[in-house]
């Protein structure tokens, strides 16, 4: 319990007794919008497993009693993997239902989506989307689909549909769960550096954020579904720890249970529990042990296996988009390749800088105001320009998967419509070919579809809906790598006997496979915008299947994050922290200034004195005027004003409820009662009030760091050790207190940037 970690209980007179032998409801709890204390969470845990590790030694009961604890870990993992995976078939079955209801209805069962509807039709292959049983609007309504009047009536029933789905996601996360737009992995890095935030992982949170994600992404809108889908498996993982009363009461312990289900996340985006294993590890995960490793592989496994029990045809089978490329990369496509990888940094960074900027504006201007106006208008540009377009009407996983897909025999795709000339064809390896009139369309298409997605992707993300940005930024650099990879094909086509061509492709050879360069530059941006590296590579691999092509993603995905980094630091996660303003503190950038504590702390020169609470000498009034006059989160507590020599420090919210609960149930405390943080009060006299005694709250060991503390120093103990606030003494005595915001004001000052954009604590 709390009093064991702080030295317990003491015993005393009628007159002196600590109240708080046994811990108070809310004693050792955090306020909203403050930072968990590491340290003294996983002194809790430890003292807590301790005690059990002892008493199974007593009985049975015991015994079975600690068996079950050291198992619930692996239980709730299960738990998190069953309700993640669930919840991802539901969205992914509901959205492809609901993404091809703009375009028409199945006549043999409106709940089946275009794909399911033709499943039984006896159409051919290449007209297998054109079954009788699917009915576009114009065929439903005007009884034909040819004509002006038909295209037109599709056309409205699109943009109406899209307008529905954004209006209706965009209320419900108005009206019910504020909490539920946007991506949510700059919120979880947050909670899982041990921030507060109450209710972003509820369970109002989670029903309204599964529902708008469906209508989010059936409205056509340039968003994804992934990057939700991890905020998603976190409410899960938040829930079901409250049925565990080690989880539900250490916060520490939560954060490894929200790490797994990150990865859980991650795995039933992309079908890739390794991947997202690392993902978790490399992007969102503040602390990180090895159980917690194998525990978030497990959930990220059965999150996996129940989304494909669920939903066996759909996005969910284990590889997302599955290539077979017939011919191997050679190593003077690495420039190619590397070309793509500078394409995905600069866009990654110009995406940051731009949808920053569009955020910010957002927050300071009148346009913050009106989010559901925001949404209509996005929508409706994005609709209107999406629909004459192909590669823009269809669903963006969709056209990922297209523009991935190396040409066969059988593909009747635009992009394969080459001048046929089989007459080198082994089995499905297709010579490289001129480019047909389809090609060239599909080129034009596909540039027009790129420039679309750049720009409205950077004013979509953000926005009151729940927004991805996996898979726009993968859309993006799968454009550009096809229309790379096609440029690539036809030159080599057309210039087979170049110094760059020849050794290993002769004419009439299949070279050049337009769909890997695709899948590379899908990376590319992706790493552009994340600063992902390894887990990137890993992820695109299980997504794909494409083991041998490990080297060409790794070359694009380094490329593209070194690009980005000399223009700007920042991930697009990590910028969207600093826009909100939470405190978190980057283990990964160095500091290299040459300050010290003393530059740091508070008070500064010139600034009042700290405020500080003494042993034993201040009444119940004193303190309660001290905690109402301020809005620090704790206090130290020092032998005396004159003295200043230090002995502990206490939290403020600890303090209150201690007081208030003291008043009601403690007789004799009054205003006038002396509050006394020591083992023994000083004498008082007979006729005085009962004397509150709190040790029991008070923290005997708060980590202290002399005022020539070098600054590099602090901050790696800030990091490392998860605190909330370190004093700082001079031979012994207190001088004052460097808390995270003030650390984070001051990195962001040496970075030259505004220190008051750090708004929490």
């Amino acid at each position: 319990g709390f009093s064991s970690y702080n030295g317990g209980g003491m015993n005393g007179t009628s007159t002196m007794m600590d109240f708080l032998e046994e811990p108070l409801p809310g004693v050792g709890t955090y306020e909203d919008f403050n930072t968990i204390d590491w340290v003294r969470e996983k002194s809790r845990d430890r003292d807590r497993h301790r005690e059990i590790t002892n008493r199974s030694k007593e009985s049975t009961w015991a015994l079975l009693h600690s068996v079950s604890d050291a198992f619930s870990g692996w239980l709730l993992m299960l738990l998190i993997g069953l309700l993640a995976g669930s919840l991802a078939g539901l969205i992914d079955i509901s959205a492809h239902w609901m993404t091809d209801l703009k375009e028409g209805v199945c006549l043999a069962g409106f709940w089946f989506n275009h794909e399911h509807c033709c499943w039984k039709s006896n159409t051919t292959f290449t007209d297998r989307d054109k079954c009788p049983e699917w009915k576009s609007w114009s065929q439903l309504i005007l009884g034909h689909g040819e004509g002006a009047f038909a295209y037109i009536l599709n056309y409205f029933m699109y943009v109406i549909w899209a307008l529905m789905f954004s209006l209706l996601a965009v209320l419900l996360v108005k009206g019910f769960a504020p909490y539920a737009c946007g991506s949510g992995i700059p919120e979880i890095k947050t909670i899982l550096s041990g921030f507060i935030i109450r209710g972003y992982l509820g369970k109002w949170t989670l029903v309204i954020k599964t529902i708008t994600l469906v209508l989010a992404v059936s409205s056509g809108l340039s968003l994804g579904k992934e990057g939700p889908l991890v905020h998603v498996a976190c409410c899960c993982g938040n829930i079901l720890c409250h049925l565990f009363t080690k989880y539900r009461k250490n916060e520490a312990k939560r954060r490894e249970v929200l790490s797994a289900a990150a990865a859980a996340g991650v795995s039933v985006a992309f079908g890739a529990p390794i991947g997202g294993v690392l993902f978790s590890l490399e992007e969102v995960s503040y602390y990180f042990p090895l159980k917690t490793l194998w525990r978030s592989f497990f959930a990220a496994l059965v999150a996996a296996f129940t989304l494909r029990s669920i939903n066996p045809f759909g996005n969910s089978r284990l590889v997302l988009f599955y290539v077979e490329f017939h011919m191997p990369w050679h190593l003077l496509e690495l420039v190619p390749f590397i070309l793509l990888g500078i394409f995905g940094g600069l866009w990654g960074a110009f995406f940051i800088r731009s949808n920053i900027a569009w955020c910010r504006r957002r927050k300071t201007t009148r346009l913050g105001k009106y989010p559901v106006l925001e949404v209509f208008v996005v929508t409706a540009i994005t609709a209107i320009l999406a629909f004459p377009n192909e590669y823009t009407r269809m669903s963006t996983s969709e056209l990922i998967s297209e523009l991935f897909n190396d040409c066969g025999i059988l593909d009747s795709s635009q992009l394969c419509e080459y001048v046929n000339d089989f007459n080198s064809t082994k089995g499905d390896d297709l010579p490289d070919r001129a480019a047909g009139p389809g090609v060239y369309t599909a080129m034009w298409q596909l540039a027009l579809a790129l420039i679309m997605k750049v720009f409205i992707t950077i004013f979509t993300f953000g926005m009151k809906v729940p927004s991805g940005l996996f898979i726009p930024s993968m859309a993006v650099g799968a454009i550009a790598g096809r229309l790379l990879g096609v440029a690539m094909e036809q030159l080599a086509f057309y210039h087979h006997d170049w110094a760059i061509f020849s050794g290993w492709c002769s004419q009439g050879a299949d070279c050049i496979t337009p769909g890997l360069y695709a899948m590379v530059g899908a990376a590319a941006c992706l790493g552009g915008v994340t600063r992902m590296t390894v887990s990137l590579v890993v992820i695109m691999f299980e997504l794909t299947g494409g083991l041998e092509y490990i080297v060409p993603l790794m070359a694009a995905a380094m490329t593209s994050k070194w690009v980005a980094d000399a223009i700007g630091r920042e991930g697009i996660y990590d910028a969207h922290i600093r826009l909100n303003g939470y405190p978190f503190l980057e283990a990964k950038e160095e500091f290299s200034h040459k300050t010290r504590a003393m530059d740091v702390m508070r008070p500064r020169k010139n600034d009042p004195p700290l405020t500080v609470i003494t042993q034993d000498s201040m009444t119940v009034e004193d303190v309660e005027t001290i905690v109402t006059n301020t809005t620090y989160s704790g206090y130290p507590v020092v032998v005396s004003r004159a003295s200043q020599r230090l002995v502990g420090f206490v939290l403020r919210r600890d303090l209150i409820i201690s007081i208030e609960n003291a008043r009601k149930k403690q007789d004799g405390i009054v205003s006038t009662s002396v509050i006394c943080f020591t083992d023994y009060c000083p004498p008082l006299p007979p006729s005085s009030p009962s004397v509150l005694k709190l040790r029991s709250i008070l923290d005997l060991s708060p980590f202290t760091v002399t005022d020539e503390t070098p600054m590099e120093i602090v901050v790696d103990i800030f990091r490392k050790l998860g605190l909330r606030q370190c004093l700082v003494t001079h031979n012994g005595k207190l001088l004052g207190i460097i808390t995270k915001k003030d650390v984070l004001k001051h990195i962001a000052q040496m970075a030259n940037q505004d220190p008051n954009s750090i708004l929490f604590n």
